[in-house]
């Protein structure tokens, strides 16, 4: 059993020996389904241009999911993206969750072989993304029937590759809740009861949107203190709701780390934070004595992030966002706290 301790692509490992670790990332995934139309007609050359260049790499950074190649972070060569993850343990990173599940091509054999041509542990999630990246058998499954994929890739592998799962997530929810996502995520809280597992959520673009989850959640059994609530930087603006949510014994996640743009496409209404606005966010709840709920990512999903197209990297916050805190007055001890000591609690299993 997995009592007591974490749960990578390689086994079971002591939680001391997580280090600092990114809570939600992506290594291999395949986000074409969640394309947008570009809203000018003159940017459709660039939308099926197969390659990212410095003349279009401003408009990507923009537009990121009007770019079909941008889209397919899973079609990357194994060797480029072990160079992208070892940055990451080069600036003293040690432990990445990956959070792609059904619906948007998790592949557990990849992530093992460059966990071990690493270093880096990596830490692979089971269940279920949003509702229309599924196919129509997965959305008239049963609770029961979702629930019970979870447990067997948390126990036994996923599919024939004896690789099993050390996170439940991230569970995909939009705003409103679908119906197929209210049973995932009932089915995901089940999964949590029956193996002691840590869950982490893909919420709706909606304030009001991760109180609702956690309700969910609850109601079907699943324990909020072993959840993570995602994307709270293009969720929740209200500090008010902020502190609502955070009453709830939740994990507190800012996971957008490096993505600076004009144009959010999933949510027009909403104006993306700065890296230095996420800061305040968390030195905020830290003065509200939050600090034991707090975790950070990068939530890399399109290409264009990567290095090697002239993004930010794995390593970011490592390299950027870490000098800032300490900057804007936030100590070590409470950076070590966020990086280190949360991650650990929340992903050793019950």
């Amino acid at each position: 059993m997995a009592s007591g301790k974490a749960q990578t692509v390689l086994g079971l490992i002591d939680p001391q020996k997580l280090g600092r670790t990114l809570t939600h990332e992506h290594i291999t995934m395949d986000y074409k389904n969640c394309f947008f139309q570009p809203v000018r007609e003159s940017d459709m050359d660039t939308v099926n241009c197969n390659e990212i260049t410095f003349r279009n790499l401003n408009w990507v950074r923009q537009n990121p999911y009007s770019h079909k190649f941008n889209l397919a972070l899973g079609d990357e060569e194994i060797e480029e993206m072990i160079l992208e993850v070892s940055e990451f343990k080069k600036e003293g990173g040690s432990t990445m969750v990956d959070n792609t599940t059904q619906g948007i091509q998790p592949n557990v054999e990849i992530l093992k072989k460059i966990s071990m041509a690493t270093g880096v542990n990596i830490i692979s999630g089971t269940g279920y993304y949003l509702d229309h990246t599924q196919s129509a058998a997965v959305k008239s499954a049963t609770v029961e029937e979702l629930s019970g994929t979870m447990v067997k890739e948390l126990t036994v592998g996923v599919g024939n590759t004896g690789i099993k799962c050390g996170v439940i997530g991230e569970v995909g929810c939009s705003w409103p809740l679908t119906p197929f996502e209210k049973k995932s995520l009932q089915a995901s809280a089940t999964a949590q009861t029956d193996t002691g597992a840590p869950v982490i959520i893909h919420p709706g673009r909606n304030d009001e949107a991760p109180i609702e989850i956690v309700r969910i959640f609850q109601e079907a059994g699943g324990d909020v203190s072993k959840l993570v609530m995602s994307h709270l930087d293009r969720t929740v603006f209200d500090r008010k709701i902020l502190l609502e949510l955070a009453a709830t014994g939740c994990y507190l996640e800012y996971d957008l780390f490096g993505v600076e743009m004009i144009n959010y496409q999933a949510n027009p209404a909403v104006d993306m934070p700065s890296d230095s606005q996420r800061i305040m966010e968390i030195k905020f709840l830290i003065s509200e004595g939050y600090e034991d709920k707090i975790t950070m990512a990068h939530d890399i999903h399109t290409r264009h992030r990567l290095l090697k197209y002239g993004g930010h990297g794995y390593a970011h916050i490592q390299v950027n966002i870490i000098p800032k805190m300490l900057k804007r007055g936030i100590s070590q001890e409470v950076i070590d706290k966020i990086q280190i000591e949360n991650p650990k609690t929340w992903l050793t299993f019950n």
